[in-house]
């Protein structure tokens, strides 16, 4: 009789835990007010299963959502959708000189998992300004961000792992120093980068023998009242990679446009422009060690060469 009670137990364990009902491309709906399946973004996330082949939706209804969020490594395939940009936001506030926390673990929404998709939602750190402060921090490959808001102050977004590619369309993200910074090749397309004040956009850290970082096509470049001061960049490592080409440039870029943050990375560091627009546009006295591409060297710069190198993959959106 024990035998058989424990026989029943053990199937009954395996049938509870194994079976998942969310195991499907059905759309989960996250809702403060209760009226979804989940009332927390991390309990959706948590129903997901290991290395889906189809897509996931975790459709997010207007609310704010207070949670520091990771998609680990074993999720791919999701695509987190707010209801509405401005008004479903994922918000906390983490920063670096809280108990020495450092700046890599203050993030709101860490993203370690490989083709995840965010669309129509803001990722927000609303730590106040006593410290490097990150609302995204992504790790994996294959990374889109659709019409999103990146709200912070220092270290805004990190791009944090190299050889990793990240797409950025229609998206506004704001910060004061670095707030763009990281080892990722990162397109950002119709992006609106706000300043907030007398500093730099971004830190690339690309590595030496990654071919392209950072490219802006196409964005807008504004900046908060009383600011007058902003370096389009500097390079966090030797061979930082960082392309504005047909942007508009205000005219509280700084005539030199880069700074090289230590003077031997005047060497190395790759600096580029290309037919941008605005006041902040005039390259007649930019630093030297940047360039000003020609329009044969921009037109091979595209989505499918700069995303293709190590294995074919252009976002389709």
């Amino acid at each position: 009789m024990k035998q058989l009670l424990l026989l029943m137990s053990t199937i009954w364990c395996i049938g509870s835990y194994g079976a998942n009902s969310y195991d499907n491309p059905d759309t989960i709906i996250v809702a403060r007010d209760g009226t979804g399946q989940f009332r927390n973004i991390s309990e959706a996330i948590e129903v997901c299963r290991a290395f889906m082949e189809y897509h996931k939706v975790i459709y997010i209804k207007k609310g704010t959502y207070k949670e520091k969020l990771i998609i680990p490594q074993w999720l791919t395939n999701i695509e987190l959708c707010g209801e509405d940009r401005n008004k479903t936001i994922i918000t906390w506030d983490d920063h670096a000189n809280i108990n020495k926390m450092g700046t890599f673990r203050t993030y709101t929404l860490k993203i370690q998992g490989c083709q995840i998709t965010l669309k129509n939602l803001t990722i927000e750190n609303n730590a106040p300004k006593l410290g490097q402060a990150v609302a995204l921090h992504t790790e994996g490959d294959q990374l889109v961000f659709l019409n999103c808001r990146f709200l912070g102050n220092q270290d805004t977004i990190y791009t944090g792992n190299a050889r990793t590619r990240l797409y950025f369309r229609d998206c506004y993200i704001e910060g004061t120093t670095d707030f763009i910074f990281g080892p990722s090749t990162a397109w950002f397309e119709r992006c609106n980068i706000f300043c907030k004040a007398n500093s730099y956009i971004t830190a690339a850290s690309t590595p030496k023998d990654v071919v392209y970082g950072y490219i802006f096509n196409h964005c807008s470049i504004t900046c908060a009242e009383g600011i007058n001061k902003v370096y389009l960049g500097r390079p966090w490592r030797n061979y930082g990679y960082t392309l504005f080409m047909n942007c508009s440039l205000p005219a509280q870029i700084v005539p030199e446009g880069w700074h090289h943050w230590q003077k031997e990375r005047e060497n190395t560091a790759r600096y580029m422009e290309f037919a941008n627009t605005g006041k902040g546009a005039d390259t007649s006295h930019r630093v030297l060690w940047s360039r000003q591409l020609s329009p044969k060297e921009a037109k091979a710069i595209t989505l499918s060469k700069v995303f293709g190198l190590h294995s074919e993959w252009v976002p389709d959106f």
